[in-house]
């Protein structure tokens, strides 16, 4: 039976956490959407906590996805996550400390693979590769794998198929997810969950916030036989 793949709501926009966050969350928290999350700037710590603390008692699972790539930054974006009781820490370059901080603290580790950098932020390397650093992670104690496909230059929704079939591990198609027909292709594709942010407030699935997200997560239950055709 295919896996269909959770959305994760980013509150961000361009790789970063947009200043009404809260704000839309109210509007949204009746949605059909499980997972949310946002990114480790530009929100006081404080605001971060508060926010990550009701997404939870409205009954949302939470993720921080930090967008950092030396081990202090990383290490410091681990100890956000576990001051704001994240149940995931998606991001960040691999490194052992913080699959270690994330262990003891109880979170989800799922690293970025290949050569990333920048933000936005933007992937390189071969799938090969990649297949191969998420092996090496998960034996480290990673969870999981944050993939930035569609940030890749080269096919990036035949790197996502080859990817997700090749590591027996959770997987999140994370950035530029914009369209139905990339929509279709994380289904074929089959992933744990990918997520959506400034796709929603571009409007690229029309209607409000709220009807946006409802919309996809609707559209991700419905058969592959069903798919449309927009870009």
């Amino acid at each position: 039976m295919r896996n269909i793949p959770e959305l994760i709501v980013m509150l961000t926009y361009a790789d970063l956490t947009v200043k009404n966050a809260a704000e839309i969350f109210e509007q949204c928290k009746n949605t059909k959407a499980k997972y949310w999350g946002f990114k480790e700037i530009p929100l006081p710590l404080d605001e971060m906590k508060e926010l990550f603390s009701y997404m939870r008692q409205c009954g949302k699972l939470t993720g921080l996805e930090v967008v950092e790539y030396t081990e202090e930054k990383c290490l410091a974006g681990a100890r956000m996550a576990a001051a704001c009781g994240c149940e995931f820490l998606m991001g960040t370059a691999f490194f052992d400390s913080v699959s270690r901080l994330c262990r003891e603290e109880g979170i989800k580790y799922l690293p970025f693979v290949g050569r990333v950098s920048g933000r936005p932020s933007v992937l390189e390397g071969t799938v090969e590769d990649m297949i191969g650093q998420a092996g090496a992670y998960l034996e480290k104690g990673a969870y999981g794998i944050d993939l930035l496909g569609y940030r890749h230059a080269e096919d990036p929704a035949a790197l996502n198929r080859t990817f997700v079939s090749s590591v027996n591990a959770p997987v999140c198609l994370a950035g530029s997810i914009n369209s139905y027909r990339r929509l279709d292709e994380v289904k074929e594709a089959a992933p744990w969950s990918f997520t959506i942010g400034s796709a929603f407030f571009d409007n690229r699935f029309g209607g409000s916030f709220a009807d946006q997200i409802d919309k996809v997560c609707d559209y991700m239950l419905q058969p592959l036989s069903g798919q449309k055709a927009e870009k």
